[in-house]
């Protein structure tokens, strides 16, 4: 993409001279004959970078009018490189135009090299600039989202390891069932680190080709290959200061692997086409749900690089394995999706609770959000003028133990098979006779009769 310059000089013949150089050189420019008309042409359209004189006619020695134009713009929250021009003997105005916002100087006359040099370098910082600020804001953004609410007592204590663990730079890697929420421990372990002001940077480790691994984690120079149109910066580069996590380590290609260990063991690493040798400085968190114990006996993972990964290991436990966090974490999600579709309050019916507790989550908590997801948008306001998720819109994937008790229920009488139905009704609901009728879909009436028949004491629930 072509840079515009503004260049703001009150000299047509300086104007012209620096156009003819800056066209022959792919930038497009604009120009401005005074301070005034630039910040005109700066309100209008996107400029990239400011060529300024700072003499105008108002004033032709002291400078004082491209001073007040750089604070102007500084006071305006303004971004935008700044190269001051000034004649030779002038360099204390270079050094106030520096020490206000301006980003370098040149003198005039001015040679064409240096001045092409300096536009060249102040475009790149200004573009690397913009990257940190974005990945600032996205960082911003993912601290502040509403964190995962845990209840149980293994959850708990992971937690704990968690809060001691992310004051140090050890390298963890986190191991459980996919959807279990190793991104989003990966990002508390960020945020609750001394690195939490920088970056976090997420990498897919199995969504990139193994053909362009190096140039996605150490990034490439222009010209490095075919279609090395510009310059890239490598993962490892953005997260500079800050957190990387590679996720999915286990899909990393053997053949990469031993490049991925020398960053790991030396920080150093090269950009791929430079010869240049970089020094990293990031706290490293992988994540895995594969079995590397497996793969370490077939060698189709390095045992160093494994042993480089996980110097503090944690596991996170399946859903299923801590029940006490599915309704916290299913409140949390409806209040979550309600939000994002702009929706008013929304309760969950309390025979929703059994419903979830006793399903299994094969899917664990990714597959919690997107069933809660459904829910959320198929919920209907009831005549109170509640919107409340039922039963009804709970769909959930049949399993095998519900398949087995209905095979059990087979073998039953039918006498049998009501009285186990009502009991486990009553159970559900916490003996809470009417919506243990809705619950079998049966008149609360129907619920008594059949209370009587087997002699069932609602107490005992």
């Amino acid at each position: 993409m072509q840079a515009t310059i503004l260049v703001a000089d009150d000299k047509a013949d300086v104007r012209l001279s620096a156009s003819f150089l800056l066209n022959n050189h792919n930038y497009h420019v604009i120009e401005a004959e005074s301070p005034l008309q630039a910040r005109e042409l700066i309100a209008q359209q996107q400029i990239d970078l400011i060529l300024l004189d700072m003499n105008y006619c108002g004033d032709t020695t002291s400078g004082q009018e491209g001073l007040d134009f750089i604070s102007q713009l500084s006071r305006d929250d303004i971004d935008i490189p700044i190269i001051a021009m000034t004649a030779w003997s002038s360099v204390n105005l270079a050094v106030k135009a520096m020490q206000i916002g301006a980003k370098d100087f040149i003198a005039k006359p001015w040679d064409n090299q240096r001045l092409l040099q300096i536009i060249k370098q102040q475009l790149r910082l200004q573009g690397l600039e913009q990257q940190n600020k974005s990945l600032r804001q996205l960082n911003a953004q993912m601290q502040n989202k509403d964190e995962l609410i845990w209840s149980s007592a293994k959850m708990i204590a992971l937690y704990k390891k968690i809060s001691r663990l992310a004051q140090t730079d050890a390298t963890i890697l986190l191991t459980g069932e996919n959807g279990t929420g190793k991104s989003a421990i990966a990002q508390m372990i960020h945020k609750l680190s001394e690195r939490s002001e920088q970056c976090f940077v997420t990498v897919n480790m199995g969504a990139i080709p193994e053909s362009l691994f190096e140039s996605e984690m150490f990034g490439h120079t222009k010209g490095a290959f075919t279609d090395a149109k510009e310059n890239r910066i490598g993962r490892f580069e953005m997260a500079q200061q800050g957190t990387l996590f590679l996720d999915e380590i286990g899909t990393i290609p053997l053949a990469q692997q031993a490049k991925m260990l020398r960053v790991l063991e030396s920080g150093e690493y090269e950009v791929l086409g430079s010869s240049r040798t970089q020094q990293t400085n990031i706290r490293l968190i992988s994540a895995s749900n594969a079995n590397f114990e497996s793969m370490l006996t077939q060698g189709t993972f390095r045992s160093d690089l494994y042993y480089r990964l996980n110097t503090i290991e944690l596991h996170i436990p399946a859903l299923r394995e801590r029940p006490e966090d599915i309704m916290p974490l299913a409140q949390f999600f409806v209040n979550k999706h309600a939000k994002k579709y702009l929706l008013g309050a929304i309760t969950l019916s309390p025979l929703v609770e059994a419903k979830l507790t006793d399903y299994h989550w094969p899917g664990n908590i990714r597959e919690l959000s997107h069933v809660i997801e459904r829910a959320v948008l198929m919920a209907d306001t009831i005549d109170t003028g509640v919107t409340m998720i039922t039963v009804d819109d709970i769909q959930l994937k049949t399993t095998k133990s519900a398949t087995a008790e209905q095979s059990t229920l087979t073998l039953m009488t039918l006498e049998q098979a009501e009285r186990e139905l009502l009991q486990l009704a009553l159970k559900q609901t916490a003996g809470q006779v009417n919506e243990a009728a809705d619950l079998l879909a049966i008149s609360k009436s129907a619920i008594y009769r059949r209370l009587e028949k087997y002699q069932i004491k609602i107490k005992q629930y």
